[in-house]
């Protein structure tokens, strides 16, 4: 079912395999808003409570610029914008994409540093993309779709000096966001939750076959605040930056 953010809730198996090692997991499902959380305690009201404030504010905000919602290129915020406009709109800007890619990891982000105020460690899960604060090492399971080599068996080692950490997904044959591009996954890491999912919007969208793994990957280089990314696509994988990737 669509709406306005996006399809409404599915199950999303790939939770089983995020780390919560010691922590304690719940979900905060509002509207279209469905996240996946782990944290040292349930503080799923106060995560709850923000999701609803940042929905309000960017609810309002669509009411006032009608064409924010469907624009696929970088978008000036009017002077109203609330913050989480405005951190989307300038990740829109660094990926050069429509501010909407920014909206599942600016979500995220917005939640987990609400919630790092009472827990040392924190992980938000909002369709594939991440926001994560830890005080020892995790690993992140790669989710490509059921028909890729790689799914769930690559993982991405998280060390505690690298956050908090965005670590977000676009995919061309998974799932129901808006892609051009046909990578099975593409995944960026950088300390900008948003600016990691605006970012993987665009590198996903420069992945039409194998050959365009190493050109995209030189672009990706050009965009500021960027710490790696890592491609899926078909039995083909290119990985750049600082990323560990293990085997699970």
């Amino acid at each position: 079912m669509k709406s306005r953010f996006g399809t409404k809730y599915s199950k999303r198996f790939y939770r089983d395999r995020l780390p919560d090692r010691g922590l304690v997991a719940f979900s905060v499902v509002f509207e279209e808003t469905d996240l996946y959380i782990l944290a040292e305690s349930d503080l799923g009201t106060v995560a709850e409570q923000c999701v609803r404030y940042e929905r309000a504010c960017l609810e309002e905000y669509l009411a006032r610029d009608s064409g924010f919602l469907n624009d696929l290129k970088p978008r000036d915020p009017r002077p109203e914008a609330p913050e989480l406009v405005l951190s989307m709109c300038e990740a829109a800007r660094l990926a050069g994409v429509g501010p909407m890619a920014a909206v599942a990891g600016a979500i995220a982000q917005s939640v987990g540093r609400k919630l790092c105020a009472q827990s040392g460690e924190v992980l938000v899960e909002n369709g594939g993309d991440i926001f994560v604060k830890t005080v020892g090492e995790r690993t992140i399971a790669l989710y490509a779709g059921v028909g890729s080599p790689f799914s769930m068996c690559l993982g991405l080692r998280i060390f505690p000096d690298q956050t908090p950490l965005g670590v977000c997904t676009s995919s061309g044959t998974v799932g129901h966001s808006l892609s051009f591009g046909k990578s099975d996954a593409s995944v960026v890491v950088a300390r900008d939750a948003a600016l990691a999912d605006a970012t993987a919007t665009a590198l996903g969208n420069r992945i039409q076959s194998a050959k365009d793994i190493e050109p995209a990957f030189e672009w990706i280089q050009t965009v500021p605040g960027i710490s790696g990314a890592v491609v899926l696509i078909g039995d083909k994988m290119g990985a750049w930056g600082e990323v560990e990737l293990v085997r699970l």
